[in-house]
């Protein structure tokens, strides 16, 4: 089929989505006997279609999530300990609206990034805005932005994300004002937005972390106030996909 004489003005009103379709949909219009008002809410669904895939693709961008860390993606045969219909009703995505918190406490390698990820991500495509950032990425950068002037512009965008992941709780030792960092972020955000946060360690052991008994107690308690905990326990998901790999590769 020649271009269609449509396609110049589509691009140059920004039309891409239409533009990438209309050839085939003008010659399924053709074959089907499509009205053009048919013809025509078939070209404005790819439209919106494209923007809505494009507004998606942007707002995980801007979130910080990893490609592919999905529920979609997550090998639970390789994670069976993962409890699958737990995650599936959080991925509704109410927890959000009730402004619950949600734990994945357990050894490195079991998927707890993962599946932080994968639910922000399902936030994302009901149209919350998330934000993930590994724990002492985001406290080294308050810490800086407290020199740049930017402290304000950074705490504030912490507060606004309707889910805010915040990965590998523990993993590192807190400065005290890491520790007062922290609580501010958990005490603004207490009942008001949802915070996603994984560690290796267990809940039990988070006090010690602070290194400030008040601050940890007054910190935990709101965290753990309204609160999904997901134990994850098992060999390393990673470590096991590691060795099926090799194994693939061995048989091959």
């Amino acid at each position: 089929m020649l271009t269609h004489p449509l396609l110049p003005k589509l691009k140059i009103l920004n039309l891409s989505g239409m533009a990438q379709s209309l050839d085939p949909r003008a010659h399924n219009a053709q074959e089907q006997s499509l009205s053009p008002l048919e013809f025509l809410a078939l070209l404005l669904d790819d439209e919106i279609e494209r923007r809505e895939q494009s507004r998606l693709r942007r707002r995980i961008q801007e979130a910080g999530l990893e490609e592919g860390k999905t529920l979609a993606r997550f090998d639970f045969a390789a994670a069976p300990q993962a409890p699958k219909a737990l995650l599936s009703d959080l991925a509704l995505c109410r927890f959000v609206a009730r402004a619950e918190n949600i734990v994945f406490a357990g050894p490195s390698g079991t998927g707890k990034s993962h599946l932080a990820q994968a639910l922000a991500y399902e936030a994302i495509k009901q149209g919350y805005k998330a934000l993930y950032r590994p724990m002492h990425q985001i406290l080294g950068a308050l810490h800086a932005a407290r020199a740049d002037g930017t402290f304000a512009r950074l705490r504030a965008r912490l507060l606004r994300a309707d889910v805010l992941v915040l990965d590998d709780f523990g993993l590192l030792p807190l400065t005290p004002q890491n520790a007062e960092d922290l609580y501010e972020i958990i005490r603004e955000r207490y009942e008001q937005r949802s915070i996603l946060m994984t560690s290796n360690r267990a809940p039990e052991e988070w006090a010690e972390v602070f290194g400030n008994p008040l601050l940890a107690s007054a910190a935990l308690d709101r965290l753990t106030h309204h609160v999904h905990v997901l134990r994850l326990t098992g060999a390393s998901y990673r470590q096991r996909h590691k060795r099926s790999g090799k194994n693939a590769e061995a048989n091959a």
